[in-house]
């Protein structure tokens, strides 16, 4: 399974075992065993609630790929100083690079400028995580959600003393400039407070797009072209999933239909990076066997030369 996540914590090349357990950073271990045990039932195969048989797949593949690994990281005490040690160090760089951050949830946006940051940081953690793992569409959005509070409440803890700015205040506008004693330069980016980046929820077709890769990550190509023509049913032109099903009939011989897939994925965006990957795969495919087909074509002919010559 591939669990990519490039909000809050995690765009510093952290990966936030706190926000995926849905915990506050300040948790004590037991508090930790506890929420880990109530994830655990949800997402285990016997227990899992899920009606689709994909989202039950998928919750038993996040559960031992990732929310698994993130629990080991507190159940030793040394693995535990480890990364709060990691912790620390990821605070002191939100810290330095604040000028570059950008908020994207509403819960994050209020917390950089909550009075009581400690109450108000611990309700919003908690709140996020009663329905973290309600639904695999969910669990994603709640852990970057989950992470941006972390980012925000560590960046507060190192600078004392209120709220702090960090991409959530409408753009100046030129009638109206304001003299905040900042030393203005060239960068634009480091004259004005970076905004939010607004970014579309996904789609159902790119959830079954996400389900699908964790079965391609483990091989299972039936069953991630099951979840791409899914995907592809809702949304008949979407680039992606025509690009991931024509790598999976790729990986399972079948150039014919990986090379339609391809041609439907470039269709919608030529640019399709797993699509221009098939297709090289499919031309050196292709020129192997036109190779092979010269070499037997000449074995022919010689063996046809020491053999069916004319008798005398």
């Amino acid at each position: 399974m591939s669990f990519e996540m490039t909000k809050g914590l995690f765009k510093y090349d952290f990966t936030d075992q706190h926000a995926i357990l849905g915990v506050p950073l300040d948790a004590e271990f037991s508090d930790i065993r506890k929420r880990y045990m109530r994830i655990a039932r949800r997402l285990h195969s016997d227990t899992c609630s899920f009606e689709d048989q994909a989202d039950k797949d998928w919750a038993s593949q996040f559960l031992s790929k990732v929310v698994n690994p993130a629990y080991n990281k507190f159940s030793k005490e040394s693995d535990r100083k480890e990364y709060n040690l990691l912790l620390a160090a990821i605070a002191k760089r939100v810290a330095k690079e604040q000028a570059k951050m950008h908020i994207e949830s509403e819960a994050a946006k209020q917390l950089a400028t909550a009075k009581d940051l400690e109450e108000a940081y611990k309700t919003a953690v908690n709140k996020l995580a009663l329905k973290q793992y309600e639904s695999v569409a969910e669990t994603e959005d709640a852990i970057a959600q989950i992470s941006e509070l972390n980012m925000v409440y560590l960046l507060r803890k190192e600078r004392p003393g209120g709220s702090v700015g960090v991409g959530v205040s409408s753009p100046p506008t030129a009638a109206t400039p304001t003299n905040t004693g900042t030393k203005v330069t060239a960068n634009p980016d480091a004259a004005t407070p970076a905004l939010p980046k607004v970014q579309p929820k996904d789609s159902l077709a790119d959830q079954s797009c996400r389900r699908a890769q964790g079965f391609m990550d483990s091989k299972n190509y039936a069953k991630a072209s099951l979840e791409l023509k899914e995907a592809l049913k809702r949304e008949p032109k979407h680039s992606q999933a025509h690009a991931m099903l024509a790598m999976c009939y790729f990986q399972q011989n079948q150039a014919t239909m990986a090379k339609l897939q391809v041609q439907k994925a470039l269709a919608s965006n030529p640019e399709e990076p797993t699509a221009l990957e098939v297709k090289k795969k499919l031309e050196q495919l292709a020129a192997s066997g036109a190779k092979d087909k010269k070499n037997e074509n000449k074995l022919s002919a010689f063996f046809g030369g020491l053999f069916g010559g004319k008798k005398k």
